[in-house]
């Protein structure tokens, strides 16, 4: 049996390894200091149960457990930790985690809780070990076969006509993550099972690691599901786990898997050509400013929530915003907002239009609303405004005011 165990202290994580080895010297044990480590070896061995601290660096513990639960369902959690908090506690057993223990771990607990796994593990496996092969080998099939495909590379002999029967209709949703020189094993981890968890939620459909910086999940929506939901759902849960920016691209909806290739070239395509740029210290990121800036000049009037102009550019809301303050020197809606009004400072030259349909026409549905923000921005109302303006323009043209 093998067992891990992740920890950034070192002393811990060899105490429990010669604990362990004293007490159960035929199973093998696994060692590693950050999640990122210990992603790599749950994927390089079959682990049965990990024994993991909650306050490690990078992603903690019960994200670590929470994101892992789904692709290794049989793996034992054991959450160790030097916080008696009963959240931390609250969640792990909410999380699945078969025990919490504080340190320094007592050898008798130890003893008795992996004597304990190790029985139950061997009575799961032996019940369930048929039935886990045949759906571990026909998921990597499937995937295989479609990242094939996906890849405009030859599937062979391999028949196709499973893929149409279950998915009539689908979409693609590509996560392609920043490039860089680090490995980003342990994001691609985490972005394949929260999105396949989703993707199970909305609908039905799998998850294929394309390339290094890709993802791409195949979903066909459930009865009464509309895509936007299940995008709100990927960008909502996506930040919250993932420590390095990412973009989401989407296709329309699709009936043909030979279309499938050309699809995905299309996605590719579409993030390069509107420079949709994920490294901003490389200068790259300019370019989705600008088509942001673009974007709001033309469209200041309408709806203009930083989620919509962030999905304008395939970009997640917090990187964008990241990004827009660093290129602009404003806020988001700092800059949104001085657009509007000095679009309504000229607006109010005209003594033809009302000041509610001048507060529609720059994007403010709520009269009263517009008369504050324009007051705090320039220290009079706009009806104040507008009469000292008539004066001004009056007093130009050389006009006593009346």
């Amino acid at each position: 049996m093998n067992i891990l165990i992740a920890d950034d202290e070192r002393v811990i994580r060899e105490g429990v390894r010669r604990t362990i080895r004293q007490i159960c010297p035929e199973h093998q044990v696994f060692v590693a200091e950050r999640a990122e480590e210990a992603a790599k070896i749950m994927e390089e061995q079959h682990i049965h149960i990990v024994l993991t601290d909650i306050l490690m660096p990078g992603m903690n513990g019960l994200e670590f457990m929470k994101v892992s639960k789904r692709r290794y369902p049989y793996v034992k959690w054991i959450v160790i930790s030097a916080h008696s908090q009963f959240s931390y506690a609250q969640e792990a057993v909410r999380l699945g985690a078969r025990d919490y223990l504080l340190k320094p771990i007592g050898k008798t607990k130890l003893t008795e809780l992996i004597g304990s796994l190790t029985t139950e593990i061997q009575h799961d496996h032996q019940l369930s070990q048929q039935s886990e092969r045949l759906k571990a080998s026909l998921r990597f099939l499937r995937e295989g076969v479609f990242q094939r495909l996906a890849s405009g590379l030859d599937t062979g002999n391999l028949e196709l006509t499973p893929f149409i029967e279950d998915y009539g209709q689908f979409y693609l949703v590509m996560v392609q993550l920043e490039p860089g020189e680090r490995s980003v094993r342990l994001e691609h981890f985490i972005v394949e099972n929260v999105l396949s968890e989703l993707i199970e939620q909305h609908g039905r459909g799998f998850v294929v690691s394309y390339d290094q910086q890709h993802l791409l999940g195949l979903i066909t929506p459930g009865e009464n599901v509309r895509l936007e939901q299940f995008l709100a759902e990927v960008k909502k849960h996506l930040p919250h786990v993932l420590r390095i920016p990412f973009q989401i691209i989407h296709s329309g909806l699709s009936c043909d898997f030979h279309e499938v290739p050309q699809i995905v070239k299309r996605m590719r395509e579409a993030s390069a050509f509107k420079g949709l740029p994920l490294a901003p210290a490389k200068g790259s990121g300019e370019k989705a400013i600008e088509v942001a800036l673009q974007y709001i000049k033309e469209h200041y009037y309408e709806e203009l929530s930083l989620e919509r102009i962030a999905s304008v550019v395939f970009l997640n809301p917090a990187y964008f915003s990241q990004l827009f303050k660093l290129k602009t020197g404003q806020g988001y809606k700092e800059y949104v907002t001085a657009l509007r009004l000095e679009q309504a400072k000229l607006l109010l030259l005209n003594p033809g239009l009302r000041l509610a349909d001048i507060a529609e026409r720059v994007g403010y549905q709520d009269m009263r609303h517009f008369t504050q923000m324009f007051r705090k921005k320039y220290g009079l109302t706009p009806t104040e405004y507008r009469q000292q303006e008539n004066i001004s323009i009056l007093l130009s043209k050389g006009t006593p005011p009346q």
